[in-house]
């Protein structure tokens, strides 16, 4: 059992989980308040990490209705489960509730780690309720990341990164750029009155602790650093460097003019049974 970007049962990224759901939380929640969720109402937290938003999600149902996590990780479940009640460990395709039984099914930033979205997504049509939803949230649905810089550069290190991915996990480009489907990939599941909204996470100085966490240990230290480096000129580099470094003049989180957009999209598909 293997993900397309290399997820397997054994394999945990909880720190990064964290510190995205810390950094996009006013966005995300914001998101779950217009779902208009009920008291009394059952919802799969689809792919739940460490749960934080499986709990988010249980806010608006309980104390009658509840919220399920499920996740491949088991260390993700074992973390998600200190903080909620309904958490198991299973894979997507095979999960162990009877047809008809949520009404809403949250799904983020997990579809593109998929083989097979439409597959999965069909499955999960089968286990929702009449007048059930289906959301998919996705991070970076647009491929621009926004800092303050030399937008060459910027592009660079956006197109570095791509190129680690396709590399590590010999991924096609298309492969790649499946996550753009999600509207389409709802519709040919069945889905009806399908939406799809991008919603701009923007930050600018003076940054929160959450924000300054964020970029440094997850954007700057986790999806760049090594990663980018052998795509990169010398030159490149050495500038991304300086902007990233905390010791360097040139911090750009220190910068008076420092300004990030990235993109966080909801695709929301329901179904109609008589």
């Amino acid at each position: 059992m293997k993900g397309l970007l290399g997820d397997t049962p054994d394999r945990a990224y909880i720190d990064k989980l964290l510190l995205f759901n810390q950094f996009a939380a006013p966005e995300i929640k914001d998101v779950i308040v217009s779902l208009d969720l009920r008291e009394g109402q059952s919802v799969l937290d689809a792919g739940c990490g460490v749960g934080v938003i499986t709990g988010w999600l249980s806010a608006h149902v309980l104390p009658k209705g509840a919220a399920v996590g499920v996740d491949l990780s088991f260390p993700h479940v074992t973390y998600a489960s200190k903080t909620n009640q309904h958490v198991l460990q299973g894979d997507l395709l095979k999960l162990p509730f009877a047809p008809d039984t949520f009404d809403l099914i949250w799904c983020s930033n997990t579809i593109n780690h998929l083989i097979n979205p439409l597959e999965t997504v069909s499955h999960f049509k089968a286990l929702l309720r009449a007048n059930g939803r289906l959301v998919i949230g996705q991070s970076g649905f647009l491929p621009e990341m926004f800092f303050a810089w030399d937008a060459r550069l910027e592009r660079e290190v956006m197109l570095a990164n791509r190129r680690y991915y396709r590399d590590k996990y010999g991924l096609s480009e298309q492969s790649m750029s499946n996550y753009r489907s999600w509207f389409g990939l709802l519709r040919e599941a069945g889905f009806t009155q399908v939406t799809a909204k991008t919603i701009t996470i923007e930050r600018t100085v003076p940054l929160t602790h959450n924000d300054e966490v964020y970029f440094i240990e997850c954007v700057f230290n986790g999806y760049w650093a090594h990663r980018v480096k052998p795509y990169l000129s010398q030159e490149d580099w050495q500038e991304l460097q300086d902007l990233c470094d905390p010791q360097s003049p040139k911090f750009c989180l220190k910068r008076r003019d420092f300004h990030h957009i990235q993109t966080y999209t909801i695709v929301i598909g329901s179904i109609v049974r008589q």
